[in-house]
């Protein structure tokens, strides 16, 4: 549940995050506000930076890409099945989804490196993850080109598809601070 301040403090923004969804049309400072606890590792550009359209698959071979998410706002989390804060995050992950997973959000995870199909697998049952998507970059091509060192790493992109926003490490994504940052961001109320 979100506490008063932070669903008023979204709410207000959510009018004006409406009207411009890129990053540098909107009151940075004013969302950047609402981070607190894990969320203050949020680091916001000061201008959108653009995301390689590099194909990815899905653990059955089913191609993607990040254009195929252009519309919504996007939590993209760079993930592997041996990383011990990617385990214990992944969880809050899906929570983060199941919350305000939809026509306007979505978390994509993207496990880079040697990850085999069944340890991915695994790794989601274990932590009883059920909404999140298992996609692999199998040779990090997308995580090199993102600047993607070390894991966890999660990025925010735009409705337009860029990156406005980079947390590196572990964090609480269905927090109190996690979801209003999403909401004022989507322009809706969780």
């Amino acid at each position: 549940m979100l506490r008063p301040a932070l669903i008023l403090a979204a709410a207000l923004l959510a009018p004006a995050l409406t009207l411009t969804p890129a990053l540098a049309d909107f009151d940075r400072a004013a969302v950047e506000a609402l981070r607190d606890g894990h969320m203050k590792k949020l680091m916001f550009h000061e201008v959108p930076q653009p995301v390689p359209d590099t194909v990815f698959a899905d653990i059955d071979g089913v191609e993607s890409s990040l254009a195929a998410y252009e519309g919504k706002i996007v939590v993209l989390n760079f993930w592997a099945t041996w990383c011990a804060p990617c385990r214990k995050e992944m969880p809050s992950l899906d929570r983060l989804n199941m919350a305000l997973g939809g026509e306007d959000f979505a978390v994509v995870t993207l496990a880079t490196g040697r990850n085999s199909p069944q340890g991915m697998r695994r790794f989601f049952e274990e932590e009883s993850i059920e909404t999140l998507p298992l996609y692999k970059d199998p040779n990090q091509a997308i995580a090199r080109e993102m600047a993607v060192l070390g894991l966890p790493i999660t990025v925010i992109l735009n409705r337009e598809g860029q990156e406005i926003a980079r947390l590196r490490g572990d964090a609480e994504w269905d927090s109190d601070s996690a979801k209003a940052i999403v909401a004022a961001l989507i322009g809706g109320e969780s």
